[in-house]
């Protein structure tokens, strides 16, 4: 473990505890709230207020997800390049674990969630963003930092233009890429650019970590960089739902009160959204870089949020199979409610914990077998 990178997995581990929430409320939670999309939310919905926060505190995940993606990804390529190998292998490596990655949400967690039909959900929006980083990460972080903050800036024109095109009427190409939506046979949750962008932003943060361990007296310290960048991301989201217009993805406002502030669109993940989430999630990390310069060597291995964090795509797997096995097994699925919700996340959690420790063990003994892909 290396000590500098603990409070990326700290930040990490938080995520995967608050996915477990969510998950666990999809699979026993019949009140569970999923309005956060202009394709699922009608005016005038009910947003009770403890079903509306279990399910808001969740959304931070996602976005968390694929910015530390990046930032990790970054970070690995920069070892493997001063290792001395070869760019075309780092390539194929890259290649083979996008693929791996996006071929789960179609093998594995369609099967669970949507029998009989093909789930595109985050671990397709991952794979795929990791196999585009091949051609990407030659770009400068300048222009990758450009790319990825454009695109949520432009986010809401891209989608408008193409629905013009198509006479408001969603297209499977424009789901895949753009928006999302529920098509015959296909549901597409996570659509890639929106998410890719997310990645691209994680990678250029990896990038400025690489260069900062070269300067001896950095001028901007990582925790001053994520602070910042969080205060000036919440500052455009209020400035973004302030107007209550572009950039919400016409998941709009309809009284000045915090519920309805904090309901943007996750699906696809408007302007509002990305500010928002990744605006938190930068100062939440701020914080934890922030303590562990405090605690110095005194970090605990075996700390649960450590562990999940150091193994998050395997708990990610993991945790939806038993949660949904579990609900099935019970006959509780989609039948009970925030208490059962928080019985389930808190059980999960548990039983996951001794298996993500052996997990983590296994890896660190074998780095060259078949977990360098999970």
């Amino acid at each position: 473990m290396k000590h500098r990178l603990v409070a990326l997995d700290w930040m990490r581990g938080i995520v995967m505890i608050l996915m477990a929430l969510d998950h666990a409320s999809a699979a026993f939670n019949k009140g569970r709230l999923v309005t956060d999309s202009f394709f699922l939310y009608q005016v005038g919905m009910a947003l009770r207020d403890a079903q509306f926060w279990t399910r808001w505190i969740t959304h931070i995940c996602a976005p968390t997800f694929l910015f530390l993606a990046g930032t990790a990804l970054a970070l690995s390529i920069e070892r493997r390049v001063k290792a001395g190998e070869n760019p075309w292998i780092i390539d194929r490596h890259l290649l083979i674990r996008g693929f791996i990655i996006a071929i789960f949400d179609i093998a594995l967690i369609s099967w669970f969630w949507y029998p009989g039909s093909v789930l595109l959900q985050v671990l397709y929006a991952i794979g795929l963003s990791i196999i585009l980083m091949i051609p990407l990460r030659r770009l400068s972080s300048r222009w990758l930092l450009g790319i990825g903050i454009g695109y949520f800036l432009l986010n809401d024109l891209l989608i408008g233009l193409v629905l013009s095109i198509t006479e408001n009427q969603l297209t499977v190409v424009g789901g895949l890429f753009l928006h999302g939506g529920i098509f015959s046979g296909l549901i597409i949750g996570y659509p890639l650019f929106p998410w890719l962008a997310m990645m691209i932003v994680g990678w250029v943060f990896g990038r400025y970590l690489i260069g900062m361990r070269e300067v001896e007296s950095p001028r901007w310290s990582p925790k001053k960089v994520l602070v910042l960048s969080g205060l000036a991301a919440l500052g455009l989201f209020v400035i973004v739902r302030g107007l209550n217009s572009y950039g919400n993805m016409l998941l709009l406002r309809e009284d000045d009160s915090l519920i309805q502030w904090l309901h943007v669109s996750k699906y696809p993940p408007s302007l509002s959204f990305a500010a928002l989430e990744i605006g938190l999630m930068c100062i939440i990390l701020g914080l934890l870089v922030k303590l562990q310069g405090k605690i110095g060597e005194n970090v605990r291995r075996n700390n649960p949020i450590l562990v999940f964090g150091q193994t998050a795509l395997f708990f990610y797997l993991l945790h939806i199979v038993i949660l949904e096995l579990s609900a099935h097994a019970l006959g509780m699925h989609m039948k009970m409610g925030l208490g059962a919700t928080y019985v389930a996340t808190g059980a999960v959690l548990i039983l996951l914990y001794p298996l993500c420790r052996w997990y983590r063990s296994y890896k660190t003994a074998h780095p060259r077998s078949w977990v360098r892909y999970i």
